[in-house]
Protein backbone atom coordinates (compact mmCIF):
# COMPACT_ATOMS: atom_id res chain seq x y z
CA UNK A 1 0.00 0.00 0.00
CA UNK A 2 1.28 3.21 -0.85
CA UNK A 3 0.77 6.20 1.07
CA UNK A 4 -0.38 9.36 -0.73
CA UNK A 5 0.74 12.70 0.30
CA UNK A 6 -0.10 16.50 -0.74
CA UNK A 7 3.07 19.67 -0.68
CA UNK A 8 2.17 22.26 -0.09
CA UNK A 9 0.87 23.07 -3.37
CA UNK A 10 -1.68 20.60 -2.51
CA UNK A 11 -0.68 18.37 -5.46
CA UNK A 12 -0.75 14.81 -4.43
CA UNK A 13 2.76 12.92 -3.77
CA UNK A 14 4.02 9.83 -3.32
CA UNK A 15 5.90 8.80 -0.56
CA UNK A 16 10.18 8.07 -1.46
CA UNK A 17 10.41 4.70 -2.68
CA UNK A 18 13.89 3.40 -2.56
CA UNK A 19 13.13 0.90 -4.86
CA UNK A 20 11.95 3.56 -7.36
CA UNK A 21 13.79 5.88 -6.91
CA UNK A 22 16.86 3.44 -8.20
CA UNK A 23 15.08 2.65 -11.17
CA UNK A 24 14.41 6.48 -12.33
CA UNK A 25 17.95 6.90 -12.04
CA UNK A 26 18.77 4.18 -13.88
CA UNK A 27 16.71 4.92 -16.47
CA UNK A 28 17.58 8.58 -16.70
CA UNK A 29 21.27 7.23 -16.98
CA UNK A 30 20.21 5.38 -19.79
CA UNK A 31 18.49 8.00 -21.44
CA UNK A 32 21.30 10.22 -20.72
CA UNK A 33 23.73 7.87 -22.76
CA UNK A 34 21.25 7.22 -25.14
CA UNK A 35 21.41 11.40 -25.39
CA UNK A 36 24.67 11.07 -25.88
CA UNK A 37 25.29 8.47 -28.16
CA UNK A 38 22.66 9.89 -30.70
CA UNK A 39 24.70 13.35 -30.19
CA UNK A 40 28.13 12.05 -31.26
CA UNK A 41 26.08 9.72 -34.18
CA UNK A 42 24.63 12.42 -35.10
CA UNK A 43 27.94 14.39 -35.48
CA UNK A 44 29.35 11.32 -36.82
CA UNK A 45 26.36 11.27 -39.71
CA UNK A 46 26.75 15.35 -40.04
CA UNK A 47 30.53 15.18 -41.04
CA UNK A 48 29.99 12.51 -43.77
CA UNK A 49 27.14 14.71 -45.36
CA UNK A 50 29.68 17.65 -45.72
CA UNK A 51 32.25 15.31 -47.22
CA UNK A 52 29.77 14.23 -49.53
CA UNK A 53 28.61 17.48 -50.78
CA UNK A 54 32.61 18.34 -50.96
CA UNK A 55 32.53 15.20 -53.10
CA UNK A 56 29.21 16.08 -54.97
CA UNK A 57 30.91 19.97 -55.81
CA UNK A 58 34.08 17.78 -56.90
CA UNK A 59 32.44 15.71 -59.33
CA UNK A 60 30.05 18.43 -60.43
CA UNK A 61 33.09 20.76 -61.43
CA UNK A 62 34.82 17.50 -63.44
CA UNK A 63 31.59 17.10 -65.08
CA UNK A 64 31.35 20.39 -65.91
CA UNK A 65 35.36 19.86 -67.69
CA UNK A 66 33.89 16.85 -69.12
CA UNK A 67 30.91 18.69 -70.55
CA UNK A 68 33.50 21.01 -72.46
CA UNK A 69 36.04 18.30 -73.64
CA UNK A 70 32.73 16.15 -75.11
CA UNK A 71 31.91 19.99 -76.78
CA UNK A 72 35.05 20.19 -78.17
CA UNK A 73 35.87 16.82 -79.46
CA UNK A 74 32.51 17.04 -81.39
CA UNK A 75 33.46 19.93 -83.20
CA UNK A 76 36.94 18.56 -83.84
CA UNK A 77 34.67 15.25 -85.00
CA UNK A 78 32.92 17.46 -87.58
CA UNK A 79 35.78 19.09 -89.45
CA UNK A 80 37.23 15.38 -89.41
CA UNK A 81 34.18 14.36 -91.33
CA UNK A 82 34.08 17.61 -93.58
CA UNK A 83 37.70 16.83 -94.10
CA UNK A 84 37.33 12.79 -95.09
CA UNK A 85 34.14 13.82 -97.34
CA UNK A 86 36.25 16.91 -98.96
CA UNK A 87 38.84 13.48 -99.73
CA UNK A 88 35.91 11.19 -100.44
CA UNK A 89 35.38 13.65 -103.26
CA UNK A 90 38.47 14.26 -104.80
CA UNK A 91 39.25 10.46 -104.72
CA UNK A 92 35.61 9.64 -106.36
CA UNK A 93 37.26 12.41 -108.93
CA UNK A 94 40.63 10.76 -109.40
CA UNK A 95 38.57 7.16 -109.94
CA UNK A 96 36.59 8.78 -112.44
CA UNK A 97 39.68 10.19 -114.68
CA UNK A 98 41.42 6.96 -114.38
CA UNK A 99 38.77 4.97 -115.41
CA UNK A 100 38.04 7.37 -117.97
CA UNK A 101 41.79 7.29 -119.46
CA UNK A 102 41.66 3.34 -118.84
CA UNK A 103 38.37 3.22 -121.00
CA UNK A 104 40.71 5.49 -123.99
CA UNK A 105 43.10 2.27 -123.86
CA UNK A 106 40.57 -0.27 -124.25
CA UNK A 107 41.29 -1.89 -127.85
CA UNK A 108 44.68 0.02 -128.75
CA UNK A 109 47.70 -1.91 -128.95
CA UNK A 110 49.83 -1.52 -125.73
CA UNK A 111 52.78 -1.37 -127.92
CA UNK A 112 51.75 1.55 -130.24
CA UNK A 113 53.18 5.12 -129.09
Amino acid sequence: MTAVFHDLAGVPRVAEDPIAQSEISALTRRFEQGQETTAREFGIVKSDLTAVRLQVGNLDQKVGGLDEKVSQLAEDMSAVNGRLDALAGEVRTGNAQILELLSQLVGKNPDAS
